[in-house]
This record gives C-alpha cells, sequence and structure tokens, in this order.
C-alpha cells in the first residue's frame, strides 16, 4: 500500500515536471514567433528593389575564360561584399547621385568588416565590358544606369564581385542619428566652422529645425587642437559633407567612414527600446536588393563584429592640376589603376593568391598611355586623407600654434593641419 502510494505520488510530480517543461517550450515558441512577426515587420518597412541581374557584370563573368588565376574573390569562402551607397537627393535632378560608395568587405571567418570608399571623382571606365570605353567620374555610372551599372564598374574595375548594394540618403541618416541619441564626433574649429554652413542646407533637406553647435573662442580652440561636440542627426550628416579642409573630398569620405564606425558602435550598445525606434525611422529610408532572408541573417552576426580597417580608394592618386588638363575633368587618377587595385585585394583578402585580371591591366594601361601617368608616377599614399589628430590647448602653445594673449593673430588657416 505504501508503495503504491509512493508511485502515485511520482506520478503526480512527473506530471507536475512535465507541465512546466511544456510551459517553456510553450514560452520560448512564443518568444520566437513574436521575433519572427516583429522581425517580418520591421524588414516590410524596407523598399526592396531587385537589380538585373543580366546588366550586372561581376568579375569572374568579364574575364570568363581567362588562363590561369582570375583573381576572383567569390572562391574565398566567408566573406561577403557589399556595396554602401550614399545618393545626394537635395534637389528634383540629383537623385541619381551616388556621391558616396563604399565597399563592405564582410569577413564571418575572423569577424571583421573594412570599409572602403570609392572616391567619387575617379576617373574609371564605367561602361560594359561589351561598349565603347567611357572614362569619367565614377559617381557618374549610378546615373547613367542605376545601382546595375555602378556595380560592374566597381567589378570590372576593382576585380570584384559585388551583386549586393544598399543605398540611403541624407535623411536616412539623420533619422538614425537623432534615435540612436545623437553623436559625439572630434572636431577641429575648423571643421565646426564649415558643419554649421552645411547644416543650413542640410536640416532643411532633412526637414528638420537648424541647430547651430557655439564655438569655443579662439584662444582655448584654434588650428591642430581637436574637441568633442555631441553632434545631432542634421548635423552629423554635415560633418560627413564637409570638403573643404585639408585632404578635401579625400578626408570627406574620411569623416564618412568614422560617423558609420560612430553609428555601429552605438547600434551595438543600444537597446531593444532604441533599436526599435532606430528601425522604424531609418529603414523606410532605405532602398536596397538584399532578400529579408539576407537581412535576417545578417543582422546578428554583425552585431558582434569589429570595424578593423577603413581606407579611401585610389591609394595612390594624383589629382587636378595636369590631370584635369589631360582628362578634361577636375578628377582623382589611379596611378597605376592596376597597382592600386592589387593594393585593394592585398587589404581585402590579404589570404588570395590575387593576379590582376586582363581587363585590369588593359584598362591601366589605356590609363596610362592616355595621361602619361605610369609606374614611374606611383606616389607615396596621401598624408591629408586620414582625420586630423588633435593636441591639447597647452601642447598648441608649447609648438607656438597659438597666442594666448588678447590681441590673437589668425594664422590658423596658413598652417597645413
Amino acid at each position: 500500500m505504501a508503495s503504491y502510494g509512493r508511485r502515485v505520488k511520482r506520478k503526480k510530480k512527473n506530471r507536475k515536471v512535465l507541465f512546466a517543461v511544456e510551459i517553456v517550450i510553450l514560452a520560448l515558441l512564443t518568444v520566437v514567433l513574436l521575433g519572427c512577426i516583429w522581425a517580418t515587420h520591421k524588414l516590410g518597412l524596407v523598399n526592396h528593389q531587385e537589380t538585373d541581374d543580366d546588366r550586372v557584370v561581376t568579375h569572374t563573368e568579364a574575364n570568363e575564360g581567362e588562363d590561369g588565376e582570375t583573381g576572383s574573390d567569390s572562391s574565398l569562402s566567408g566573406i561577403d561584399l557589399f556595396a554602401l551607397v550614399g545618393l545626394d537627393t537635395r534637389g528634383e535632378y540629383d537623385g541619381q547621385n551616388s556621391d558616396t560608395m563604399m565597399i563592405a568587405c564582410v569577413n564571418h571567418n575572423d569577424k571583421t568588416i573594412k570599409l572602403v570608399s570609392l572616391y567619387r571623382d575617379t576617373y574609371l571606365n564605367i561602361s560594359y565590358p561589351d561598349e565603347e570605353p567611357y572614362y569619367t567620374k565614377a559617381n557618374a555610372a549610378y546615373a547613367y544606369g542605376g545601382p546595375e551599372q555602378m556595380l560592374t564598374m566597381m567589378n570590372t574595375n576593382l576585380d570584384l564581385d559585388i551583386t549586393k548594394y544598399i543605398t540611403v540618403d541624407f535623411v536616412a541618416v539623420q533619422k538614425l542619428v537623432d534615435a540612436l541619441g545623437g553623436l559625439d564626433v572630434e572636431m577641429t574649429r575648423e571643421e565646426v566652422i564649415h558643419m554649421n554652413n552645411y547644416n543650413v542646407e542640410t536640416s532643411e533637406a532633412c526637414g528638420v529645425p537648424y541647430e547651430e553647435v557655439e564655438l569655443p573662442s579662439k584662444e582655448v580652440f584654434d588650428g591642430a587642437i581637436t574637441q568633442t561636440f555631441h553632434l545631432n542627426g542634421s548635423q552629423a550628416v554635415s560633418y560627413a559633407r564637409i570638403r573643404k579642409t585639408a585632404g578635401n573630398d579625400f578626408r570627406r569620405t574620411a569623416r564618412q567612414r568614422h560617423v558609420l564606425e560612430l553609428i555601429f558602435d552605438k547600434v551595438k550598445s543600444a537597446g531593444l527600446g532604441t533599436l526599435d525606434s532606430a528601425l522604424n525611422e531609418v529603414l523606410p529610408c532605405v532602398t536596397t536588393n538584399l532578400s529579408n532572408t539576407d537581412i535576417f541573417s545578417l543582422i546578428q552576426p554583425l552585431l558582434s563584429y569589429t570595424i578593423t580597417s577603413e581606407k579611401g580608394f585610389p591609394f595612390h592618386q594624383y589629382a587636378g592640376g595636369n590631370i584635369e588638363e589631360v582628362t578634361g575633368l577636375d578628377c582623382v587618377l589611379p596611378v597605376t589603376l592596376e597597382y592600386n587595385v592589387r593594393e585593394l585585394h592585398e587589404l581585402l583578402f590579404p589570404e588570395e593568391n590575387y593576379t590582376p585580371s586582363q581587363t585590369v591591366v588593359e584598362r591601366s594601361d589605356y590609363l596610362i598611355y592616355t595621361t602619361g601617368y605610369g609606374e614611374a608616377d606611383i606616389p607615396e599614399e596621401q598624408s591629408d586623407v586620414d582625420l586630423p589628430e588633435g593636441i591639447t590647448y597647452e601642447e598648441a602653445l608649447e609648438q607656438g600654434l597659438l597666442d594666448s594673449g588678447e590681441d590673437y593673430e589668425d594664422d590658423w588657416e596658413d598652417y597645413d593641419w
């Protein structure tokens, strides 16, 4: 009888345990279901725009049939390439200007991201391989043939296989930064002045009130000194637009990559409520050919990845002056194209056994022949393409860069920061 009672108790206990397990499983399934519904709703906000695959020519396709190594990165497993594009949509006819073109190399093997900006004025062949060559500024490709021609331009000139793109405009970045609570950015006095000036137009384009960043006095903030300023969305966009400093467009792309890094760090540390709000704001402003499945599979892994490298392409170049006289354009000439593409592949795919394709060699030779700038003219990397590194007020005084007296002489513009 006692044994029977113990068996009954054990059965009741087992039923309670089973019921508890069922409750836990049900709760987990509910969380997963709600998560899927939430993700589906969010991804439904994205503007999906499929590309015409027949009009996107990859490096591998352009050089099909070549003997030996083609240099294709597609054989490197665990690596994804994306084109990140910023469109200038201020005016009625400006919507197709891809003034920001960035290559994101996502390495899932070592959980890293490398960013390379393609300077918008880079002198390249933007036509398709079976068309008459047309050398002009790289950002014209998007205006001529949308994302398909832009991707083809990147692939055939740089020996890449990029098929996925993401585009945003001023408003998307402004909304995202505001939703994340703003960004803390190190700036020089010169950058603050230009940022405030740019923001008059940017805030109007984004439909938000203009807010000016108060400029500290010259006695404590000038020249090579930097200070941290908290920027809202339109101010951050305006900072990324600055080109009227040393390094002009080269340094502007560095600012763009810096803003992207700051946003990435903010997203990684943001709470769910902040992320939800940010996604609601920015996703309707995003256009991409990534499927919902692609996006969903990327979101979680990317939050644990680290941006390890960011540079501008071409690494070795000449601009203005004689280049404009030769090409007829105020453009950036890669010297040489082949040399720069080799360095690009060394940066993005260090494990790759890369050999430049015949397409790259021929285009590089054409540029050498028409401009006269060849291997003997390859310059060192520019020193002013990186963001300025600040010094303290005391260090500036010791170096004689500032005058602490009342009769301050405004000579900072003459100093090569």
